[in-house]
């Protein structure tokens, strides 16, 4: 009976979520869970967190909804739902459900029950082998077993695809337990060869060094892991190691910090090559078993704003207070939300605000550049992109970017002979770009000026990108502005291949078509490019075509067959739209 009742009570605290009053009934139940699945596909955390607690109330030993609903409340960062809903999981015969199994163990780390997590690991728990490995060496070192926690990470170290994780989080449980001399020679590759650190290991060497007394050293390594450009979170370790300061080891200062890097590190891995959803996974029990751990929270915030859910996103960047170190990096992420949400507006005049009271900071104004370029308000863009270029000196490599989207704000501007002056500063930076190329020659060739190297400078950038639709629509494009008809054809339909419902690229195939005397298909391709929602300028263009012929309109426009005043090429709209 009293199971029963807990099982009732907590599925009515899991609907309890949908703010609706509710009623158990196999209609409702059947409601419920179509639109919990319709949320869960849609990535709406919010809105599936409560239809999935609905729908349980009618059939509370489902595990499909079940599975539904600790997904949901561990999307919103609700574990507390999350952790009841994934009790009444378990309990349910049959098929194991690592959901389940990962919620719980997580509930274990925060109460720092590390018999418990290798009793459930004996039991079959599953929480990914990798996780299950480096957790249970964890466990150990949060027994004071640090032998046998050792043992546990050498282990690892064997494990073939698995040896870096090993070898870091070894290192990480030396130093959390005082051993910086051992924890700094695999960290520094004497003791197995060098391993690749992410930014979080990098500050975990440098606390490291600091607490063996050797600050110049960990200068050294942060001016050569990130240069020496302001960075506000390396600028704050840096004025303490200058200053003689020796900077506490708090990377990882417990077993429950160290599960929490468990997996905080496997989101890192997973970030962009995984479903996202599993990465947010993780990274949310990162975050449950250490709230402060602003990494995780700043990833936390990035992948929710990649599915779409700008206001949860939102609420995650606004966690940080302004005298943290990574306020400025989040609120650059929170600005990109607003936009996304269509808060152009609310976009601009936070990132206005940040610059104002970061002057200084190179990143802060190329953003605002940025959000400007993306409202066209160019002028007030290229300010700022001038802002960021004299705050970088922008004389490396990778500082081809800040010149190429001041060049494009500047012939939006209609200011040409600037625009091609940072073009041609960027391709100094870094010959070989294929944006920088493509944009450039195709803007000479749109001009009637210096054809030759234009095309020769698409031509490379198709080299150099072969499979990006839109630099090969620029090659097809450019032989087409130079009445080549013939020579377009086949790059034109390479492109349409590769950008299959882009309009621009669609409309440039049936023009042609048309100028190879394949009217019918020519006629088609633009009925289609239509469908694609093309710009209101282009719309009409396309809609007379169809009327009254390529060559009619082309004669309307007061140009000839190769100076066709067409629709912008693919490609530079893919740049100005920061693609």
């Amino acid at each position: 009976m009293r199971s029963v009742l807990s099982r009732t009570l907590t599925a009515l605290a899991l609907a309890a979520t949908l703010g609706n009053p509710l009623y158990a009934n196999s209609d409702i139940d059947t409601g419920a869970y179509l639109a919990a699945r319709i949320a869960e596909s849609e990535n709406d955390f919010r809105a599936a967190a409560g239809w999935f607690g609905k729908a349980i109330l009618a059939d509370s030993a489902n595990p499909t909804l079940l599975d539904g609903a600790i997904l949901a409340q561990v999307g919103v960062g609700n574990f507390a739902l999350a952790i009841d809903a994934a009790r009444m999981r378990s309990a349910v015969a049959g098929e194991p459900s690592q959901l389940a199994d990962l919620v719980l163990l997580a509930d274990k780390a925060k109460r720092e029950d590390y018999a418990g997590i290798q009793a459930a690991s004996g039991a079959g728990r599953d929480a990914g082998d990798l996780a299950n490995q480096l957790i249970l060496a964890w466990a150990k070192v949060g027994e004071g077993k640090m032998s046998e926690a050792i043992q546990a990470f050498d282990a690892v170290t064997r494990t073939k695809g698995y040896e870096a994780f090993g070898y870091y989080h070894k290192a990480l449980a030396l130093a959390s337990v005082g051993d910086f001399e051992g924890a700094d020679n695999i960290l520094s590759g004497k003791a197995a060869g060098p391993i690749v650190m992410m930014r979080r290991g990098v500050f975990a060497r440098a606390q490291i060094l600091s607490q063996l007394e050797r600050n110049a050293e960990a200068i050294a390594l942060l001016d050569r892991s990130f240069g020496t450009s302001p960075d506000p979170i390396v600028d704050a370790v840096r004025r303490r190691l200058q200053a003689g300061e020796p900077i506490p080891f708090d990377t990882v200062r417990t077993a429950r910090d160290g599960i929490a890097e468990v997996f905080y590190t496997i989101s890192t891995a997973l970030n962009g090559q995984a479903d996202p959803v599993y990465t947010l996974l993780h990274l949310r029990i990162a975050g449950y078993l250490r709230p402060e751990l602003s990494d995780a929270l700043l990833l936390t915030a990035d992948v929710l704003k990649e599915l779409g859910q700008y206001d949860l996103a939102t609420q995650t960047y606004t966690a940080f207070p302004a005298d943290d170190p990574a306020f400025v990096t989040a609120e650059i992420g929170r600005a990109g939300a607003l936009r996304s949400q269509g808060k152009a507006d609310a976009a601009i005049e936070a990132l206005q605000a940040l610059a104002r009271a970061n002057s200084g900071l190179a990143n802060v104004q190329f953003a605002l550049g940025d959000m400007l370029r993306g409202a066209e308000r160019f002028d007030e863009a290229k300010q700022a992109y001038t802002a960021a270029i004299d705050l970088t000196k922008a004389s490396n490599t990778e500082d081809w970017v800040l010149y190429f989207y001041r060049g494009i704000v500047s012939e939006q501007s209609k200011d040409w002979a600037a625009a091609e002056a940072d073009f041609r500063r960027a391709l100094e930076l870094n010959p070989t770009q294929p944006q920088v190329l493509n944009y450039l020659g195709y803007g000479l060739v749109d001009r009637g000026e210096k054809l030759d190297e234009a095309l020769g400078m698409i031509e490379k950038a198709v080299a150099g990108d072969p499979e990006q639709g839109y630099i090969i629509d620029s090659l097809a494009w450019a032989y087409f502005k130079l009445g080549r008809y013939a020579e377009a054809l086949q790059p034109m339909e390479r492109a349409s291949l590769l950008e299959p419902v882009d309009p621009i690229v669609t409309d440039h195939l049936g023009d042609v078509y048309w100028m190879n005397d394949r009217r019918l298909e020519a006629r088609f391709q633009w009925r289609r490019a239509l469908s694609f929602q093309p710009t209101e300028k282009d719309r009409a263009r396309i809609l007379r075509k169809l009327e009254v012929g390529l060559d009619t309109v082309m004669a309307e426009e007061g140009a000839g067959k190769a100076q066709a005043e067409a629709p912008a090429n693919a490609a530079v709209e893919a740049a100005e739209n920061g693609n």
